[in-house]
């Protein structure tokens, strides 16, 4: 996707040199991302290194000072995201312009000053601060700190008892968006909409992802991170962004509808395959497999989820990606909704001044009056329970994943909710404290697909929970037994789900069965590691079988490399899974294969720990080729495949995939699809796929 007018001119220029286009549709020319860096003098790097290092040991120094000072202590991710941007443009060589050299001075010195400030003992003046402010936290997924950057409007006095609007910006698309350059941009540059009386939170995403995975729990964790330092209305969020950012914004929208009080999506994509063929000029044919994965970020399929959610959107006329809000505004004709789509006139891919100011009347009007936290009426589709609800409906059981579960949920006083429901097997209902608005002195009814059921009394704090449960083809008050092994939300992959939430690598001490499979694991494990570094901006924490704890295995999802011979804890959990995998044979459902030369991956809930994943020998599944349009930047494999090493891993695929599928709602074997036949070292393209072969249940 190309950038939008999102930073001053001079910062977008360098980024456009590499966007994508028709040219990047050959899987065995793929162009590196982020891009090579320019040389930089010896002279300059080994100077800059001093400082660097320098600035580490201070920081070091400063993690035993503030050891016993825990609030000092949670601020030092403010100070270290300086060290990280100037280390990775050093170690990694992304610097992309000589000035960027001036840039990471500036950056070590503020760095510097945050730090003595920190040890000083005195509350940070940048806590205060108006105007541009860069902040950081540690993300809960990899341990890495990752910046953010906030336009605080003047008349914002801080500290205050006054809650203020925010509203969250989604970037556009910047190959050479560093940390480094990404922090310049935001200590110096005011962004697209801005405002004297609220804070603009400008996400980095995790570098170029459209705010995907681990870009996507960005989002959450910096919103996280800001609500606890300034005074933020929780009823008066916006979500907006332009171009990838805009394509960001509209998967916000649909699957967190209840977060927001309005969506402001501009230009970008809202799904794949259709914008691949207008933009990208490439035909997609996509196995089985993909075609159901296609529902996660695929965002028409979710526009239901926008009867709650106040949106306006926003193309140029002659902008090829207006495309999106037009697929948008078809989706939303078919569920009776009809998009508000500003257009500017005579204009490519930016915002026309005119519409600008239009966009912000209407935003604003929406913000003035607020999210309703309580609306009576709720109407919520999901594909998948990583994202299970809204407001006071949430979702705990899908009939199927990847197939539509909707649900109709109505408030009808006194004392009445009506409930309407499609592929849905299992709904709580609950209402915070003060929140509840069904009458406190009469016996709740519940009518869920015309089924009439009891339910709790209102508590005296007007809070209110009760779960239903289709058991024994009907409903039934109550959820589902506790411990029982089921896809729900956090528990529900497909692969790429273990990955946005924290992870540890596990490589594989003790001696492989196949060396073929070994070379393979240990080039693919490396290649996950590296790529991790690109493309999330963080690094793998790797430990061996041997030294994994009961500590880690609570703590974090375990990404498994290697086969039950090399790795201790695959030969101790394999057992415990409806997988069969030894030296001679590898057997999941009715399916059977000889496993030579052959790997296992896939996800699957921990074992004795009922709020973990483990997955075997992958990574994030989607690959180099994938980074050239955001819009390709999604799940490739579904919850297990069976690989052919013998095939070389390509930009596509990390081998022949012999046969992939799903496991069922009660995590057994169900769909399966036979992959494609190919000739070894042969570049696997989507359209060989066989997507006749019968379906396994």
């Amino acid at each position: 996707m190309r950038n939008g007018l999102i930073h001053c001119i001079v910062f977008l220029i360098p980024t456009i040199v590499f966007a994508d286009g028709p040219s990047d549709n050959q899987a065995e020319k793929v162009r590196p991302v982020p891009p090579p860096g320019i040389e930089i003098p010896l002279r300059e790097t080994e100077e800059l290194g001093t400082l660097r290092d320098r600035f580490a040991r201070e920081i070091d120094a400063a993690k035993k000072q503030l050891a016993s000072r825990p609030a000092q202590m949670d601020l030092l991710p403010d100070v270290e995201i300086f060290h990280k941007a100037v280390d990775w443009a050093l170690r990694f060589k992304e610097f992309y312009e000589p000035r960027e050299l001036a840039f990471a001075r500036e950056q070590l010195a503020l760095g510097q000053a945050r730090l003595g400030e920190l040890l000083s003992g005195k509350e940070p003046t940048w806590l205060h601060q108006t105007g541009l402010v860069v902040r950081g936290y540690r993300s809960r997924i990899d341990g890495s700190v990752q910046p953010y950057g906030l336009e605080i409007g003047a008349g914002c006095r801080l500290p205050s008892a006054t809650p203020y609007r925010l509203d969250l910006w989604c970037h556009g698309r910047g190959e050479k968006l560093t940390e480094l350059s990404f922090i310049q941009q935001r200590l110096k540059s005011r962004g697209e909409f801005h405002s004297e009386n609220h804070i603009v939170l400008h996400l980095y995403g995790r570098y170029c992802n459209a705010n995907k995975f681990a870009g996507e729990m960005d989002a959450l964790e910096a919103m996280e991170h800001v609500q606890r330092y300034y005074p933020i209305d929780k009823n008066r969020i916006v979500m907006r962004g332009f171009s990838m950012g805009g394509a960001a914004a509209w998967q916000f929208a649909v699957h967190y509808p209840g977060r927001w009080c309005a969506a402001a999506p501009g230009a970008g994509f809202s799904e794949t395959t259709e914008f691949l063929r207008v933009f990208q000029k490439e035909p997609t044919q996509v196995s089985p497999w993909e075609q159901k994965l296609l529902h996660w970020y695929d965002c028409p399929d979710w526009s239901l989820n926008l009867s709650n959610l106040p949106t306006v959107a926003y193309s140029g006329d002659k902008d090829s990606q207006k495309q999106a809000a037009d697929m948008m505004e078809a989706a939303m004709a078919k569920v009776g909704l009809k998009l508000t789509h500003i257009i500017g006139p005579n204009t490519g891919h930016s915002y026309h001044p005119q519409a600008k100011a239009e966009i912000n009347r209407r935003i604003d009007s929406i913000a003035g009056k607020g999210r309703d936290p309580v609306p009576h009426h709720l109407r919520f589709v999901t594909y998948s329970l990583r994202y299970p609800g809204m407001l006071w409906l949430g979702v705990d059981r899908l009939v199927k994943h990847w197939d539509p579960g909707t649900v109709d949920a109505r408030i009808v006083l006194p004392n009445r909710v009506e409930i309407t429901t499609t592929g849905i097997a299992g709904l709580t209902l609950n209402f915070p404290a003060g929140l509840c608005p069904l009458d406190p002195l009469m016996e709740p009814v519940i009518m869920v697909d015309g089924k009439k059921l009891t339910a709790p009394r209102v508590e005296s704090d007007r809070s209110w929970k009760a779960s239903f449960s289709f058991q024994n083809k009907e409903w039934r008050t109550g959820g589902f037994p506790v411990g029982e092994l089921a896809k729900k939300p956090g528990l529900q992959g497909p692969i790429d789900d273990a990955f946005m939430d924290s992870f540890l690598f596990v490589r594989p001490t003790g001696k492989p069965s196949d060396p073929v499979v070994h070379k393979w694991v240990e080039a693919e494990m490396n290649h996950a590691a590296a790529h991790w570094r690109k493309q999330f901006r963080g690094l793998v924490l790797i430990k061996a079988d041997t030294e994994v704890t009961q500590s880690d295995r609570e703590k974090h999802n375990l990404i498994l490399w290697g086969d039950p011979s090399s790795n201790k804890i695959i030969g101790e959990l394999l057992p415990k899974l409806p997988i069969k995998w030894d030296s001679s044979t590898i057997e999941i459902g009715d399916w059977k294969t000889d496993s030579r030369a052959k790997a296992i991956l896939g996800i699957y809930p921990n074992p004795g720990q009922p709020n973990r994943q483990i997955v075997f020998n992958s990574g994030f599944t989607f690959r180099e080729y994938d980074y050239l349009n955001n819009a390709r930047q999604i799940a490739k494999l579904p919850d297990w495949a069976v690989v052919d090493v013998t095939n070389s891993a390509t930009p596509r695929w990390p081998g022949r995939i012999v046969r992939a599928g799903f496991f069922d709602e009660a995590w057994k074997p169900g769909e399966s699809w036979t992959g494609p036949a190919l000739k070894a070292n042969t570049t696997v393209k989507s359209n060989e796929i066989d997507s006749k072969s019968e379906a396994k249940k």
